[in-house]
């Protein structure tokens, strides 16, 4: 019960144990990047998101509608409707005073903004099957690497569950923990894992909005998907994932 316990607390906020901590932006630290730098991969220009076709649900329709889906067909989704979920989850609008922090389409607490957006590109027109990653300052994928057999080992290391590699995309969010921690020091995780949620749920509605459906994962072996993604597990690491394909029609 100790153990249940703990991770309960985990759940509760803590400003009030700050006394005697200064977190790094007091210290006055410099802040971390914004966004992970490019890493010399292939950039892809994403069309402008706003030209995107739409159904005709009104938000109501959506939010009622929204359910988690986990069978797609093979349609291809087409680079324009990709340009949309991803603007929809994790796009920017502006860049605030001085660089130090960016608006986006969805909240995040002192606007730290601290997940990165990877994709197991399967069926996108026009892109190539392999791992890409977002950069939402300039609304760019770059291509990172393409290994053999990757929605294997998707499957593998999310315990078997296949059809998470079977959509067009599969998003898979990582964390990059010191954002939020350079300004909320022993407060800032919970914060971070509710930014996970409003990505996550922005997904959901705009998936619906263009007849596509997606189904939120937090069921993964930690050490596998972050080798998986090549990033070190500690400074960054995986926290969520979403399938996304075309709604099969009954």
């Amino acid at each position: 019960m100790t153990e249940i316990k703990q991770l309960r607390d985990f759940m509760k906020a803590n400003f009030d144990s700050w006394e005697g901590i200064e977190s790094d932006q007091e210290k006055k630290m410099p802040q971390p990047d914004l966004t992970k730098p490019k890493e010399g991969g292939v950039i892809v220009d994403l069309p402008n998101p706003e030209q995107v076709s739409l159904n005709e649900k009104n938000v109501y329709q959506l939010m009622v509608d929204r359910k988690s889906v986990r069978k797609y067909d093979d349609d291809f989704m087409t680079l324009s409707q990709l340009s949309y979920l991803l603007y929809i989850t994790q796009g920017v609008k502006r860049i605030g005073k001085h660089n130090r922090y960016t608006f986006r389409t969805v909240p995040s607490g002192g606007a730290r903004h601290a997940f990165v957006t990877y994709l197991y590109i399967h069926r996108v027109e026009g892109l190539g099957e392999g791992i890409y990653r977002y950069h939402p300052l300039t609304h760019q994928l770059e291509f990172l690497f393409m290994d053999e057999h990757l929605d294997d080992k998707i499957s593998d290391a999310t315990f078997g569950q296949s059809f998470i590699a079977k959509g067009s995309v599969t998003f898979i969010w990582a964390c990059v923990p010191y954002r939020g921690e350079w300004r909320y020091h022993i407060s800032a995780h919970k914060t971070m894992l509710l930014d996970a949620g409003h990505i996550c749920q922005n997904l959901y509605l705009a998936c619906e909005s263009i007849d596509f459906g997606t189904c939120a994962i937090g069921a993964y072996d930690q050490v596998e998907m972050d080798r998986l993604l090549k990033i070190d597990g500690d400074d960054e690491f995986v926290v969520y994932m979403a399938p996304v394909g075309k709604k099969i029609e009954r």
